[in-house]
């Protein structure tokens, strides 16, 4: 497969299959699979924190790390998440199951995963930062791309709804509008399928959720990215409002059960955790360690 290259090999140089359950994360906007300071770190707490011989996957959607960036926001996120679940249904390393981590918009990327290909199973699927409702503001981009953040902002200006801005702009696809509901219904081509705000529900995405032996959502509390934060909770506006904050157990895709949400929380496989302080992708070490790694990594 064209993007699981040699670099893309990077974030498992020095793996062995030990015994310790395989993970596989997924960067966010902005970010690439290595950059030492950021995914490269992480894979070395991971594998320093976990049993000898964890396997650990960064992934990198591209021949190299700059195309791992720029698509980020230029390749479409269907295509993405179809890659990666081809990828993890041909890697024998993976095959009994594995754990996820999601990092900011690779988090609902990989619970598209778990929705869309069950096999071989998520285990346990961890999301930090992660925008489940999607967006409804220009984030202060992270990452070195200015260019790319510049450019994103102005198709977004341009109309995140339009088919031209829907097939080219990754943020675009989960763009959230609690103002053009039917809108946001219609056209979106990511969040609002994967979230089954249609009219006809894929019934295999809540059962596929369902199957997860832990479902873990962390918000940043003082985010200055994603707008809104709660979104990370899977909360969002009502529709209609820009202000007023639907509380998860009181809103559809709960009550309704359309991701599996109500039947994890029902099984107490649910959780939310929230790191105090800290803004969009500010992880303290030592939390990570503990709250992270040691609580569902092992």
């Amino acid at each position: 497969m064209r993007w699981v290259s040699l670099l893309g090999a990077i974030g498992v140089l020095g793996s062995v299959h030990g015994a310790g359950t395989p993970v596989v994360i997924w960067h966010g906007m902005g970010d690439s699979c290595c950059r030492p300071t950021s995914m490269g770190r992480i894979q070395e707490l991971i594998e320093n924190g976990t049993q000898p011989g964890t396997y650990v996957h960064s992934l990198m959607i591209g021949d190299n790390t700059l195309d791992d960036t720029i698509n980020t926001f230029l390749k479409p996120v269907n295509e993405q998440v179809q890659e990666v679940c081809d990828y993890v249904a041909q890697d024998p390393a993976l095959a009994d199951g594995y754990h996820a981590i999601g990092f900011s918009q690779g988090g609902q990327f990989l619970r598209a995963v778990a929705q869309r290909c069950p096999s071989p199973p998520i285990k346990n699927l961890v999301t930090l930062g992660a925008q489940h409702q999607g967006v409804y503001g220009f984030p202060r981009c992270p990452g070195e791309s200015v260019e790319l953040c510049n450019l994103m902002r102005e198709l977004l200006n341009y109309g995140a709804y339009t088919d031209l801005v829907q097939d080219i702009l990754v943020q675009a696809q989960y763009w959230h509008d609690p103002l053009h509901f039917e809108t946001y219904v219609e056209k979106s081509q990511f969040i609002g399928e994967i979230n089954n705000e249609g009219p006809v529900k894929n019934l295999t995405y809540a059962e596929n959720m369902a199957k997860l032996e832990k479902f873990v959502l962390i918000k940043f509390a003082e985010d200055r990215t994603v707008e809104p934060v709660e979104s990370q909770f899977f909360e969002f506006y009502q529709p209609g409002s820009e202000y007023d904050i639907l509380p998860l157990r009181e809103s559809p895709i709960y009550t309704e059960d359309r991701v599996g949400l109500k039947a994890l929380d029902l099984a107490g496989k649910l959780e939310f955790l929230t790191i105090e302080g800290s803004d969009h992708m500010q992880i303290p070490t030592q939390w990570f360690m503990d709250n992270v790694v040691a609580n569902f990594l092992q």
